[in-house]
């Protein structure tokens, strides 16, 4: 597509309401059973103490029955969570000072205090028919010729500011000059400055009590080294935090926001200082602001957190008062001087994927499309490899049969940083050729139609866009839209390309466009050819990967908690998501493991033993499963999982960890250093041990390793997924002809997040592992 080239003045007028959870209070017995399921919960061995006494049966039944309980309830919740309203007070600007008392001229207008310096005047009127007039404002008794200009608009070219012109109903900010308070003037007038004439004034109530940015308490050090100093709250969207300190290892981390009383999945993602929503990177000691999204306000929320989507754990929070009395966000809000569309909101994003059974491969590896329709309406999912200075544009093609631009009418759909909202834009494709507000590469809105699209929800995650919106499958424009059939196939298009400086789709390349006639049947149910998730790929453009280690023929092996590396690290060697910690054993990051049948081996374990604090409780086993985290499943998921070490059952077959020692950590000298650090021994050097109880004493763990254990298997966290990885299982005497132990492992193998894949690539390795033996 050639980009169109107007003023920007395409916008998308739907309003998408909060969908954060109110306060969430659970039941006492549907909370026990909650901290057992969570994916970052405490062990639940306490939770249980108390029923020892129950059958299994019971205890069987009883959970299942709370199983059915707590998903009804949480679908309930999830339901009724798109029907919050605002709470931020209606019509609120600030304090009320009062009306302009008119003299002449049709002057009028309601005059609010938004913070020390800055007045807002409510649907300001001015017959402009004055030669000198301006806002005046001074610290005599009356308006006299004493006062001084509030320069309105307050920039203006020329060295004198312009002399106001006619207003009707205007909503006008203004700001005082050269450093002066509300509390240094007495009145506001509008003024004639060359005939002297007073054509309106209202007076500054002695003592008034402005709205004033709120100090909290700094971020609760809970992971990842976070910290700050005392966060302000500026304004009714903007918070400052000073001297932040963040290591940037968590894996999917973002500033968030919601409801209730702690940190939840229910939030919402807060685009960081540059108004991006990647992963946060690491800081060291900054002074940031950050922006609420959309029409989100301070009176949304509850609190503000550091929170790993991925892994639904919380690095950090600070509860925001109910009882703010703060300044408006000016242009931001329900402030503006100029007439503003409605925004959208990003929606809670929660790594879940769609529950759509239909989707398309359109350019493979980079864009998926799922949809769905609903009455009239089609909802359509458009999930895209793209950067963030990128869009993905998808529609049905200008000529049936084959993949025609010309005629084409597409959704744009992109994220917008300027604005900092996701954006979905109806285009209609006249041709190959930038918009010259007639024809070519045109918004809807740009040649005489509207934007039929109506944007649902978007997210961005590891480097991939999801973006959610819906359209009457007929509209009422012939000319610009086309129709959804659902009694037959329709051919569509679909591209990637940059969006140029005012967020509009600019040209793409050969390569990221569908080149085949793709045929979609939109009323389909069941049409799912996608052989991609997309956020499953190893990026080809990302950085060198370590190599993996190997520990052969050791019997004692000590096992630490560390940083995963990055790119470097974790995720690329094993192919899963981490949570930006990882098992280190012999100071290695997640080498593999070899062991001889019939030998014994020593597991020095010190990942913490304190289950009140779950960011610190790793418990260590060694399982059949390439994830761990056994404490978090059910009966049915336990029963198909072996465990081999570490774990036992108590006389009501209840499971508990038997290898948590002291909790020891490799931590960040300064912030994550892996993008730097060409070599994992280069990484070590940006990395200190920290141990929490110097006189604490570490778990051992004692396995025998029988005839029956399988090739392979994976020594994991107990509480948590994804910590640790590949044991190798030998038969006696095969450790000695293994070359280069605690070296370089001479096979590489990038497995997917698909267990297909994995499985393949393990027995590849398997193979070149016995022809190098």
């Amino acid at each position: 597509m050639m980009a169109p080239d107007d003023d920007g003045s395409n916008r998308n007028r739907t309003q998408q309401k909060y969908t954060g959870a109110d306060d969430i209070r659970l039941p006492q017995t549907l909370k026990k059973h909650e901290e057992q399921t969570d994916s970052i919960g405490i062990h639940p061995i306490a939770a249980a103490n108390s029923n020892r006494s129950t059958s299994n049966a019971t205890t069987k039944t009883a959970s299942n029955a709370r199983d059915m309980v707590l998903m009804g309830l949480t679908l309930l919740l999830v339901l009724t969570a798109a029907n919050v309203e605002s709470k931020a007070p209606d019509h609120y600007y600030g304090r009320e000072i009062g009306r302009i008392n008119s003299f002449g001229h049709g002057v009028k207008g309601l005059v609010f205090a938004v913070d020390e310096s800055t007045l807002f005047v409510k649907g300001f009127a001015y017959d402009g028919s004055a030669p000198d007039a301006f806002f005046w404002v001074g610290n005599s008794p009356r308006p006299s010729p004493e006062g001084y200009i509030i320069p309105y608009p307050e920039e203006y070219t020329g060295r004198d500011p312009p002399a106001l012109g006619q207003h009707e109903n205007s909503d006008i900010i203004l700001k005082l000059p050269m450093g002066k308070r509300i509390r240094d003037i007495r009145w506001l007038s509008v003024w004639c400055r060359r005939f002297t004439v007073d054509f309106g004034e209202i007076f500054i109530p002695p003592g008034l009590d402005v709205p004033k940015p709120r100090v909290l308490p700094e971020f609760k050090r809970l992971a990842h080294g976070l910290r700050s100093s005392n966060i302000s709250i500026l304004d009714a969207k903007t918070f400052y935090i000073p001297n932040l300190h963040y290591d940037g290892a968590g894996p999917d981390a973002y500033f968030w926001v919601g409801n209730g009383s702690e940190p939840n999945i229910m939030g919402i993602k807060v685009p960081n200082e540059i108004g991006s929503l990647e992963p946060l990177r690491g800081y060291q000691g900054e002074d940031i602001e950050i922006q609420l999204p959309g029409n989100l306000t301070m009176y949304d929320i509850d609190w503000l957190a550091v929170w790993c989507v991925e892994y639904r754990h919380n690095f950090g929070h600070v509860y925001i008062p109910k009882d703010l009395d703060i300044p408006p966000a000016l242009g931001q809000t329900k402030i503006a001087t100029t007439t503003s569309t409605m925004p959208t909101i990003i929606a809670h994003g929660t790594t879940a994927k769609a529950k759509s059974v239909n989707c398309k491969e359109l350019i493979r590896g980079k864009l998926n499309v799922m949809w769905d329709v609903v009455g009239e309406y089609v909802e359509i999912e458009l999930v895209g490899r793209i950067r963030e200075n990128q869009y993905m544009a998808f529609g049905i093609s200008g000529h049936n049969g084959q993949p025609q631009m010309v005629g084409a009418d597409v959704v744009v759909a992109f994220y917008d940083k300027n604005r900092r909202e996701f954006r979905a834009e109806d285009y209609y494709l006249s041709a190959l050729a930038q918009c010259d507000g007639k024809q070519g590469v045109c918004p809807d809105e740009r040649i005489g139609g509207k934007n039929d699209v109506e944007l649902i929800n978007g997210d961005r995650s590891h480097g991939v866009t999801r973006i959610k919106y819906r359209r009457l499958l007929q509209t009422n424009e012939a000319v610009n839209d086309q129709a959804f059939p659902t009694n037959r196939h329709v051919s569509v298009i679909a591209a990637i390309g940059p969006l140029n400086s005012q967020s509009e789709a600019n040209a793409h390349t050969h390569q990221e466009v569908t080149i085949d006639d793709i045929q979609i049947n939109f009323a389909s149910k069941n049409d799912h050819t996608c052989t991609d998730a997309l956020d499953s790929i190893r990026d080809p453009e990302g950085p060198e990967v370590w190599p993996i280690r190997k520990i052969v023929g050791e019997k004692m092996i000590y096992a630490k908690i560390g940083p995963t590396g990055g790119k470097r690290g974790y995720t690329p060697i094993t192919g899963h998501p981490s949570w930006g910690i990882a098992w280190y054993l012999n100071d290695l990051l997640i080498p593999e493991v070899y062991v001889e049948r019939g030998q014994t081996y020593t597991f020095v374990v010190e990942g913490g033993n304190d289950s009140t604090q779950p960011a610190k409780y790793h418990p260590f086993y060694i399982t059949d499963s390439p994830e761990g985290g056994y404490g978090q499943l059910n009966n049915l998921q336990r029963s198909r999982e072996t465990v081999f070490a570490g774990v036992e059952f108590d006389k009501d077959n209840y499971p508990y960890p038997t290898a948590a020692g002291r909790y020891c950590e490799w931590k960040h000298r300064t912030v994550d250093r892996w993008e730097e650090s060409k070599t994992f021994e280069d990484y070590m050097k940006t990395v200190h041990l920290e141990c929490d109880d110097p006189t604490g004493q570490p778990a051992y763990l004692n396995w025998t390793v029988v005839d029956e254990t399988p090739d392979m298997v994976y020594y994991q966290c107990y509480t948590h997924r994804n910590l640790g990885w590949v044991i190798r299982v030998v038969n006696p005497g095969e450790t000695a002809k293994i070359n280069g132990a605690r070296g370089v492992f001479v096979v590489s193998c990038w497995p997917s997040l698909a267990l297909l894949a994995l499985a393949v690539c393990t027995s590849l390795l398997r193979i070149s592992s016995r022809q190098h033996f």
